[in-house]
């Protein structure tokens, strides 16, 4: 049987970050001349590394996914270079980090943390975890997620993008669905190599052109609160906020909570 460095598959992760996050800051975010001649999405190796203050070998096998270690130091220059956000930032560091923890993670719900939800019906809620499966929910989260309770093991991400309810339930589908995967890839990062994972990022770039676009571009989101357009199944738009919270044993867990506007 075949088994994965989980160091091995981290550095990978942090190579495709990197690259990805290159790519998409161009020379004007920085400062630099742009050319209608480059070929190069974004900034090249060596202008990363020079606006970095570090080689350009040694910027390419940390893209390389090669065994070498930054200090905090140079990922500090390299988040600066790239004018990483906040969560872009933690995430890089993440991936950084030498851990040898297993790849796979039982999603235990503890019974107190499941009971949440129906405490708080009428209003919507739902538990998910790490990979977005569903771990508990209340009638009205079911009412709301028309068709993401009814299969066996649901998972809100699989619902938004191969349910074909999902985009009449969600007016900003789009939006809502870029939010959805960046979570999504941002937990996938931390589990590099997890079969879960792989499971899930397979299916849905398989069936779904927005979900392999956008998976490539490695876009970093966290939990949030905010507001949210959905439409009921008689065809009325409500206007809800929600509000996210991890639950303090299982942190990559998360209790989701709608209300009307």
């Amino acid at each position: 049987m075949t088994t994965t460095d989980p160091r091995l598959e981290r550095r990978r992760e942090l190579g495709a970050f990197l690259r990805a996050r290159r790519e998409h800051t161009t020379p004007r975010d920085v400062g630099l001349p742009g050319s209608a001649r480059r070929r190069t999405p974004g900034l090249r190796r060596e202008e990363l590394a020079a606006l970095a203050g570090i080689s350009t070998t040694w910027y390419t096998f940390l893209e390389q996914g090669r065994d070498v270690r930054p200090s905090h130091q140079v990922l500090s220059a390299i988040a600066d270079a790239l004018r990483l956000a906040r969560p872009e930032r933690a995430h890089l560091r993440a991936l950084a980090a030498e851990d040898d923890a297993p790849l796979e993670r039982h999603e235990f719900l503890a019974p107190e943390v499941a009971d949440v939800p129906a405490l708080l019906d009428p209003s919507p809620a739902y538990v998910t975890g790490s990979s977005y499966d569903l771990l508990a929910w209340n009638a009205a989260a079911a009412e709301l997620l028309r068709g993401a309770t009814d299969t066996t093991g649901p998972n809100l991400a699989r619902w938004v993008f191969l349910h074909p309810l999902a985009r009449d339930v969600l007016p900003d589908w789009a939006l809502v669905a870029q939010g959805v995967l960046a979570r999504l890839r941002t937990n996938a990062g931390k589990h590099p190599g997890s079969a879960r994972f792989l499971r899930l990022e397979h299916e849905l770039r398989a069936a779904s052109p927005e979900a392999d676009a956008w998976w490539a571009r490695y876009d970093i989101a966290t939990d949030r609160s905010g507001i949210k357009r959905v439409r009921t199944a008689a065809g009325e738009e409500r206007t809800l906020r929600f509000a996210s919270f991890r639950v303090a044993d299982q942190p990559e867990q998360v209790l989701t909570v709608y209300r009307p506007d």
